[in-house]
């Protein structure tokens, strides 16, 4: 394709970008830092930044453009959006993934280069330790008297070799201790994700040579979410790109940082403009939520920084009635019965599908989950909840994942003759694949007569209601075509066979559990994906999400006791759960539970934000 002159270049499928927005897109001299607040569409800039970078020709081929981000939902929403913007062929040099994504491949790839004793066994095993664990530790190690945090938090900011790591004697003890536990099996290492980090960032110190080659694959890095960025991660980008000609375009908003609790830095917008010479611009349109809802979001924005700009709004409001609310119940009981009620009230009246509106919790969804889903489900409503494992993987990774998003157009023709999305879809996973370029005319017809019969297979054996048997057969089938050889080669994060073995087992645990009672695949599939279902989820995993309607269920001083005038990270949790709306936002409270936050409504309620007792 030839490429488009940088000043003739304009926005790709969408009629422009705020100027703000277009003058960090052009800038490639520099480094950039982009504060974009909740609604500001970032995902929308940096996929348009990757095609101008592309399109102009100031990335040629080999080179490619590495986007990191902190979630999977948004490296997997990045990647999607940058296909629909950019011509297939320049796609496929854009790398999206996460930063645990990312520091994994490189452990994954170059593991053995790693200097002993810290050399990981090859089928190492990514281990997820709690509170417990680090208790248990400490006390076989004689040392119940210290805090867990402060263990997990040394052994993730503690570079590598943990002697030469500056620690206080009894932590550097404790730290080496915890290395040395995981390594006890030579042949079975168990680490987990702050581990690897550290391993990755060893890594890169010990052999200056994988240093070379990420500079030279990657002039350009986006850096999304970058307010979540830790220590370990922020060492770990210092040592791949500082110093170097890359030129970096960081993403985010210090109002959102919430994550504190899991290392997030501070002053990570400081350190970054002091090492890589960032140009700061700021973006000030919300195109999510209407001027009502921004209204509210900008009074709780500048109690967090009194400074903040005010946002332009640019999302239409398409409702009556209250846009947000405070709904007060008496007890537990009332509170479920009457939110399962007016949902099953707007679902019935057309106002809202039922995966357009959720429900956020602050902590243990799985216990709201067993509160609710009978109440929900006497009313023909189904809960569910994202952060539930199945078959081991958690239901929004299962989703996410490139098994998922290679099978899924594939089992979607065979249970439709009218899948046109998933027809290009299967097409460009084949392209990937097969290495097949876009204009090769003879490569693109092999592929598309091989769909066909494939397809023709598929929706003979999906012809029948789905059952146990028939799913574990149709999936082998759609397996087989895609080659599972052919796809883990794609995937770097498949190259292990117990990483693509677990990923598998959840996508398959998923497929069953979908196709129960289900009348054809085309319904079994909708469950999978979870249209016609609620979904449920922590303030964390609804972080880059939006939905038309929220419904944040225990404001109260019990459920989000830690929600105090002083607690700045807890009131930027409140701020990203409320900026999840598009068109309403609503909280619940209970008497019999928890008084109200007196402190919190007294800044919401002349905002906007109504107090009513209901709905029932």
């Amino acid at each position: 394709m030839a490429y488009i002159l940088a000043q003739d270049w304009r926005p790709q499928g969408i009629a422009a970008l705020e100027p703000a927005a277009m003058q960090a897109l052009e800038q490639t001299a520099q480094s950039v830092c982009v504060t974009a607040s909740a609604g500001a569409g970032k995902t929308e800039f940096l996929a348009q930044k990757a095609t101008y970078l592309l399109q102009t020709g100031l990335c040629r081929a080999p080179y490619r453009i590495l986007a990191i981000s902190f979630k999977r939902d948004a490296a997997k929403n990045l990647a999607e959006r940058m296909q629909e913007r950019c011509p297939e062929d320049m796609a496929r040099r854009f790398d999206s993934m996460t930063f645990d994504g990312f520091t994994k491949t490189l452990i994954d790839r170059f593991g053995p280069a790693i200097p002993a004793p810290y050399t990981p066994s090859a089928n190492y095993q990514i281990s997820f330790p709690r509170g417990d664990d680090y208790r248990d530790f400490l006390e076989r190690n004689g040392r119940r008297n210290l805090n867990t945090q402060s263990l997990s938090r040394h052994i993730a900011n503690a570079k590598l070799p943990v002697e030469a790591a500056g620690l206080a004697p009894h932590w550097a003890q404790l730290v080496e201790a915890w290395w040395t536990e995981a390594y006890r099996d030579p042949a079975d290492t168990r680490l987990a994700f702050s581990m690897v980090n550290r391993l990755a960032d060893y890594l890169l110190r010990s052999r200056p040579q994988i240093i070379r080659a990420l500079r030279q694959t990657y002039p350009f890095v986006f850096l999304d979410e970058f307010q979540d960025t830790t220590e370990a991660q922020y060492e770990l980008l210092q040592a791949a790109f500082m110093r170097s000609n890359a030129k970096l375009t960081a993403v985010g908003d210090d109002k959102q940082r919430i994550m504190g609790w899991a290392g997030a830095m501070p002053d990570g917008f400081e350190r970054l403009a002091n090492d890589f010479h960032t140009v700061p611009i700021t973006l000030l349109s919300n195109w999510r939520s209407h001027e009502d809802l921004v209204a509210i979001q900008h009074v709780i924005a500048q109690r967090i920084d009194a400074d903040s700009p005010v946002p332009e709004a640019k999302a239409r409001r398409d409702i009556d009635g209250d846009v947000s609310a405070i709904w007060t119940y008496p007890t537990q009981a009332e509170e479920t019965q009457g939110v399962a009620n007016w949902v099953g009230q707007q679902i019935a009246g057309g106002i809202i599908e039922p995966h357009e509106v959720a429900l956020l919790v602050r902590m243990r969804a799985d216990t709201v989950e067993q509160e609710f889903a009978p109440i929900f489900e006497a009313r023909g409503l189904k809960i569910r909840n994202v952060a539930r494992q199945v078959g081991g993987v958690a239901i929004q990774d299962i989703l996410t994942e490139e098994l998922t998003q290679c099978v899924l157009p594939l089992l979607r023709l065979g249970a439709s003759t009218k899948a046109p999305d998933a027809w290009q879809d299967a097409v460009s996973k084949q392209c990937t694949l097969r290495g097949i370029e876009f204009d090769d005319d003879l490569g693109g017809e092999a592929i598309r007569s091989d769909l066909e019969k494939c397809v023709g297979e598929l929706r003979t054996a999906m012809a029948a209601a789905p059952t146990p048997a028939s799913s574990v057969q149709i999936t082998d089938m759609v397996l087989r075509f895609l080659d599972e050889t052919a796809l883990r080669r794609s995937v770097p994060s498949y190259g292990r066979t117990i990483d693509y073995a677990r990923i598998k087992a959840g996508f398959v645990a998923l497929i069953q559990e979908s196709i129960a009672g289900a009348p054809d695949w085309s319904a079994a599939l909708d469950r999978f994906i979870g249209i016609g279902q609620i979904p449920l989820m922590t303030v964390h995993k609804s972080k880059g999400l939006e939905f038309h309607t929220m419904i944040f269920l225990g404001l109260d001083g019990q459920s989000w006791w830690s929600l105090q005038p002083n607690s700045e990270e807890e009131l930027k949790s409140f701020f990203v759960a409320f900026t999840r709306a598009m068109q309403r936002a609503f909280f619940t409270r209970c008497n019999a539970r928890g008084a109200s936050i007196a402190w919190l409504e007294n800044l919401l309620l002349p905002a906007g934000v109504r107090a009513l007792n209901g709905p029932v």
